[in-house]
């Protein structure tokens, strides 16, 4: 099965959100995404609603279920009560649980497994048990991935920013693809499934997919964004499309 595109809606949000007014729309970016064949959208509600604010969830719920009924809802958060509430409350197919702090502008590293047993094991049975594909993020690093095996998670998201950061270093590019390439075939062979995000490109995507084609989703949004400003969204989704391909 080819890699599925997930639109991420978050720079979109944070866009609009520099004006107190409606555009761009997320509800609408998010429309034209799913039209232009996106498998689904990712969104992370952090608490201070700095991108996506809390309402915009059931708009985009809302969404999917009037006209894309086959799309996939992924949200991503640090597992507060707050947030799994938040998240449960519109169903997503999937939620991401993302060891990052409140007030990290992103996401820049995975979780530590064995420290962090505690706190996954009853937010992966909760979120199970209602339904909701679990994927954890994950560094390109093989140890704890046993771990996350048996706390019941379905998949793991590769965190690729160090790959990405490697756009102007083709030899550091080639380790860094290594090491994500070792870390996707420990999770393969553990029966995990397998996602990954962040900065990634339509130049950096084909390797990654030739080296772990078996990775279900990629996560996009800042350089799916930004090639929208070039390509208009629907065609910086079928660029990223054709580079998943």
């Amino acid at each position: 099965m080819p890699t599925r595109l997930s639109a991420n809606l978050n720079a979109v949000a944070m866009l609009r959100n520099r004006r107190d007014l409606p555009w761009p729309s997320v509800v609408g970016i998010g429309r034209i995404a799913l039209a232009a064949g996106a498998a689904g959208l990712t969104v992370h509600p952090r608490p201070d609603q700095r991108h996506i604010r809390f309402s915009d969830l059931a708009d985009l719920r809302a969404l999917i279920d009037a006209e894309f009924p086959g799309a996939e809802f992924n949200i991503e958060g640090y597992p507060t009560p707050e947030f799994l509430d938040l998240a449960l409350s519109v169903r997503p197919e999937q939620v991401t649980l993302v060891p990052d702090h409140p007030s990290q502008p992103t996401s820049d590293h995975g979780w530590d497994f064995a420290a962090s047993r505690d706190i996954l094991a009853p937010v992966v049975r909760r979120l199970k048990g209602e339904g909701a594909r679990v994927s954890i993020f994950a560094d390109p690093d093989p140890a704890g991935f046993e771990c996350a095996a048996e706390l019941g998670a379905e998949r793991l998201e590769l965190y690729t920013g160090p790959y990405g950061a490697t756009h102007g270093d083709p030899q550091a590019a080639i380790r860094e693809l290594e090491r994500l390439g070792k870390a996707g075939d420990a999770a393969h062979r553990l029966g995990l499934g397998l996602n990954a995000g962040h900065d990634l490109t339509v130049e950096n995507l084909p390797p990654l997919i030739a080296r772990l084609p078996f990775i279900a989703e990629v996560s996009i949004g800042h350089a799916l964004t930004a090639e929208a400003l070039e390509h208009g969204m629907a065609g910086a989704v079928r660029r990223f499309i054709d580079a998943c391909a």
